[in-house]
């Protein structure tokens, strides 16, 4: 085998990514295999980068048709363009509910207000957060 050609395996233990969803991305058309190595797939190097794309898109809540069109997307796709703004406005709100929701979490950690959930701080902390949650 090339060196520099990654069989299944190794992508699949440096991508975090079980082989069954190498070989099913590829199904999908998100990803391409090299060939064989045997009864092994065989996959170039930079394909470790094209699946933290994949693996951040869809941690940020995108389809994997959504990923499929952005993968081959240029830049007249208006469509795909207005996608991605409102992923990102959604994306926005949601760093600030966890923002809210981080700071009422340290502030439970050293309150000394009997019972917890009671503490007027902590409920204001709580009830930011979900008040965007209702957004």
């Amino acid at each position: 085998m090339d060196e520099e050609w990654l069989d299944i395996g190794e992508v699949a233990a440096r991508s975090g990514l079980a082989p069954s969803a190498l070989r099913f991305y590829e199904k999908r058309g998100l990803i391409e295999a090299l060939g064989r190595n045997g009864l092994r797939r065989t996959y170039r190097p930079d394909i470790l980068e094209r699946l933290a794309l994949i693996s951040c898109a869809r941690g940020a809540g995108f389809t994997i048709a959504e990923i499929t069109r952005f993968l081959v997307a240029d830049p007249d796709d208006s469509g795909l363009r207005d996608r991605m703004a409102a992923k990102a406005l959604e994306l926005d709100l949601r760093i600030a509910q966890l923002d809210r929701l981080r700071a009422s979490l340290r502030h439970a950690a050293t309150c000394t207000h009997e019972p917890l959930v009671e503490c007027p701080e902590f409920k204001r902390a709580v009830g930011a957060v979900a008040a965007a949650t209702a957004l």
